[in-house]
């Protein structure tokens, strides 16, 4: 599994990079633009993500709005619904307004409170047929 963590806050980075470096490849992103750009660097290369999780507010650009460059991307090169790369949104904030715009409005594939619960995050992955 190809992941692209997508979080300002280094502990929160750190985090998600320990629970979900024994399942695969970890890349790092400190914001939506970066996020945005390693996104189409791993579709150039013909090495796309196959999950990404990203934090909704960020500095820069947020996770909402490089959420949308990154399936507009998919949509470009003719990558079909079913093949789009998982995107997990991750957020501190207890507002459902934002999750609403993210899940529903958005495309991500599912939404996880902060602090990151271990077991919840790798029982979603599971549930999404990314990890055994």
């Amino acid at each position: 599994m190809r992941v692209l963590v997508v979080e300002d806050d280094f502990t929160s980075r750190k985090i998600l990079q320990k629970i979900l470096g024994p399942y695969g490849e970890v890349d790092i992103a400190v914001n939506g633009l970066e996020a945005v750009e390693a996104f189409t660097q791993s579709l150039d290369d013909g090495h796309p993500y196959d999950m990404i999780c990203m934090d909704i507010m960020m500095p820069e650009m947020d996770g909402q709005t490089a959420l949308k460059h990154i399936r507009a991307l998919e949509k470009d090169r003719g990558i079909a619904p079913a093949s789009e790369a998982k995107v997990i949104m991750t957020t501190a904030l207890d507002d459902p307004k934002n999750v609403v715009e993210a899940y529903y409005k958005g495309g991500a594939t599912s939404y996880v409170p902060k602090p990151i619960d271990k077991h919840m995050l790798l029982h979603l992955i599971k549930s999404l047929g990314l990890i055994e």
